[in-house]
């Protein structure tokens, strides 16, 4: 059996990814951009982000940046105020913890990381935690993964990913781990031919695991 678990969080542990996609699409629309589902999908897969496409409408790059940070204002405030609860989660976790060693491995700033478990009953769970300052490269490159095996001393062959996107699917492949992905509606389109199981929901992730 595996010792570690390595989860995504942003789809996974939480339900985050609308509010960051009506976050970006907010701000590109007020400067004339209409950001559609299919394109953020496509940024979403190669890990971009979706302020560049204002390049392609002539913005510079410290205008850019400038919109960078409105949209991390506005992504903050939906933190803030939404519902981000994903049912079975903090279930899931409970059911696992006394058989492995559990980590969350995310692309989110650690700003965001911290307005979302603040009132919080996941990260007691975990034994790592692992943000976007924690390693060089973001997702789908293997940085982050192989930064959380590092940390552990553990082999990949020992491990396994969590996931919900090809982008996270293709960051654990190409750190030479397994992964199994979880089914969300952000990335129903995704391929994931890579990946070792594909589960229609977390609570169904135990079973899987331990059976």
């Amino acid at each position: 059996m595996k010792k570690l678990l390595l989860f995504d969080h942003d789809g996974v542990l939480v339900e985050t990814e609308q509010w960051y996609f009506q976050a970006n699409k907010e701000i590109l629309k007020s400067i004339g951009i209409t950001l559609s589902d299919e394109r953020y999908m496509e940024i979403m897969i190669n890990g971009k982000s979706a302020m560049n496409l204002a390049k392609e409408y002539g913005y510079s790059d410290s205008e850019i940046e400038e919109l960078l940070d409105i949209r991390n204002a506005r992504y903050q405030e939906y933190l803030k105020t939404k519902n981000l609860k994903i049912p079975g989660v903090t279930e899931t976790l409970e059911k696992l913890k006394p058989h492995f060693k559990m980590a969350i491995v995310t692309t989110s700033l650690p700003q965001d990381f911290a307005i979302i478990h603040k009132q919080d009953t996941i990260t007691k769970y975990m034994d790592k935690i692992f943000t976007r300052n924690h390693y060089k490269k973001a997702k789908p490159h293997p940085d982050p993964y192989l930064k959380a095996l590092e940390s552990f001393n553990i082999d990949a062959m020992d491990a396994i990913v969590i996931e919900d996107s090809e982008r996270g699917l293709r960051s654990a492949v190409n750190a030479n781990i397994d992964c199994v992905i979880i089914r969300n509606h952000f990335t129903v389109n995704h391929d994931f031919s890579k990946a070792i199981e594909v589960l229609d929901d977390i609570l169904s992730l135990p079973d899987y695991l331990l059976n």
